[in-house]
């Protein structure tokens, strides 16, 4: 798996924050593009959506729950 930078992952958090419904303000384009050909993330009408896959690898990041 490619090394997430720090950019790609806040812009990976950013959208999974989208998903769950919270406004966010602006996501890294060149970051959401390498998450989009990474599998991550994918282009939309609204912009930039996370992917079941980066909703996976948020959570593999996370750690088993507590």
């Amino acid at each position: 798996m490619h090394e997430l930078t720090a950019a790609e992952l806040n812009a990976l958090q950013l959208l999974a924050r989208k998903r769950s419904g919270e406004a966010v303000a602006y996501v890294n384009i060149a970051a959401a593009r390498t998450l989009s050909d990474l599998g991550l993330a994918a282009r939309s009408r609204e912009g930039w959506d996370i992917t079941p896959e980066g909703s996976a690898e948020l959570a593999r990041r996370a750690g088993p729950p507590t």
